[in-house]
């Protein structure tokens, strides 16, 4: 499976991560867990959502999978990269940009 690879890799270097560090977290061994990021294995359902919650995602995102139907890989990637910025903001500041993007909304429904 190339595609969960792929994310497995992408994901973990967007984190800062190392193969060795996603495997510790996840309670997997350096060499069962590779073998996932190499393509040769797949995860079973219980393991794949340990490694998602160790990488912050889903387990479509990480099979590239949009979540409705519609979402792009891109779109998915944007709204993941929102999400985590979000999270490092302080309150007063998630909440200015929750209004900016409120607003941006409002404005983009308004001119179509």
């Amino acid at each position: 499976m190339q595609v969960l690879g792929q994310k497995l890799r992408l994901r973990a270097k967007e984190l800062g991560f190392s193969n060795a560090e996603v495997a510790r977290r996840a309670g997997l061994s350096e060499r069962r867990y590779g073998f996932y990021v190499t393509g040769d294995r797949e995860p079973d359902l219980s393991t794949l959502l340990r490694i998602c919650k160790v990488l912050t995602t889903t387990p479509n995102a990480l099979l590239g999978i949009s979540e409705d139907g519609k979402e792009g890989a891109n779109r998915t990637a944007l709204t993941e990269r929102l999400r985590l910025a979000g999270r490092a903001l302080s309150e007063n500041d998630l909440q200015i940009l929750t209004v900016q993007a409120e607003a941006l909304v409002l404005h983009r429904g308004r001119s179509r």
